[in-house]
């Protein structure tokens, strides 16, 4: 038996090979499982990094890119703050997602258990109610001028001052977060009971205002400059004020009623004259005697 020598084509060795066309994996490229394998083959853009700075889209996507049960998980630590909530609650990866529907649901809460609370006390006064829709107005501007701005106003002094613990994102997640306990506050304040209103402001106003000291305050503390950390009792006082406020616009609905019978009509004032009128009469008698 004999056996013939093939030649192979030396074509084969100039490149030659298969090609994909559904994606690779990056996990196994790099000899490591990926932690959502077939993700990056999908192409999705969570999967991917962010090629763009942070004026596009694809930067500020990675913060809304959260779950329901984490936002829950989150405002139920912004209203028990018993541990850091940047690096425990939030596992140093903070949203905006949470933060902005929080501020949105405290408006529409704070506007309809309003509107819902006044009613209820006009029915009881007897008096007619008509929607005040100016206070969802005043609502947006107030909750997301202090919800927005007042953490824009902090990171941007601090950044200044050199003190550069906390983004800008850090900063917004905790006093987005801090608003969760006015929800289930606003609902309890449509009773009608005045000392009840005081008691639930002043226990949200506590509860809200102790969850930003504990987490700010590491952060001021961490500063070169002493001056810093009174910072707290600006932020202290910015949230009293805030929380008055809100019992002030949203929170002062009370019944009225009227006390004893309606007051009567008033009398038609006795001309003056001897011969017209009660008194008139009064003094033509009194002449009459004088002259008899």
């Amino acid at each position: 038996m004999s056996y013939t020598n093939l030649n192979t084509d030396d074509r084969a060795d100039q490149g030659l090979e298969f090609k994909s066309f559904l994606g690779t994996d990056e996990g196994h490229d790099s000899g490591r499982a990926s932690p959502n394998p077939g993700a990056s083959s999908r192409g999705y853009l969570r999967d991917q990094p962010s090629a763009g700075g942070f004026w596009t889209v694809d930067y500020y996507q990675q913060y809304f890119d959260v779950d329901t049960k984490t936002v829950l998980l989150r405002c139920y630590g912004s209203m028990v703050p018993m541990s850091d909530f940047i690096n425990d609650v939030c596992e140093a990866k903070p949203d905006m997602y949470g933060p902005f529907w929080t501020l949105t649901t405290v408006i529409f809460f704070f506007f309809i258990t309003t509107s819902l609370a006044s009613s209820i006390a006009s029915y009881m006064s007897d008096k007619p109610y008509d929607y005040d829709f100016t206070l969802l107005s005043v609502a947006v501007g107030l909750i997301y001028a202090y919800g927005l701005g007042v953490p824009l106003a902090l990171w941007a002094a601090l950044k200044y001052m050199g003190v550069a613990e906390w983004g800008l994102i850090e900063w917004l997640a905790v006093w987005g977060y801090a608003m969760t306990v006015w929800i289930p506050v606003s609902l309890l304040c449509i009773a009608p009971i005045p000392l009840l209103r005081w008691v639930l402001v002043g226990l949200a106003g506590t509860i809200s205002g102790y969850f930003l000291v504990r987490n700010v305050y590491p952060i001021l503390a961490a500063a070169e400059a002493k001056a810093t950390r009174l910072l707290v009792v600006v932020i202290a006082v910015l949230h009293l004020g805030i929380a008055l406020t809100f019992k002030i616009l949203f929170f002062s609905y009370y019944v009225i009623k009227e006390i004893g019978p309606a007051d009567p009509a008033p009398l038609p004032a006795d001309p003056i004259g001897p011969g017209e009128g009660a008194g008139g009469k009064i003094m033509a008698r009194f002449l009459q005697l004088l002259s008899s």
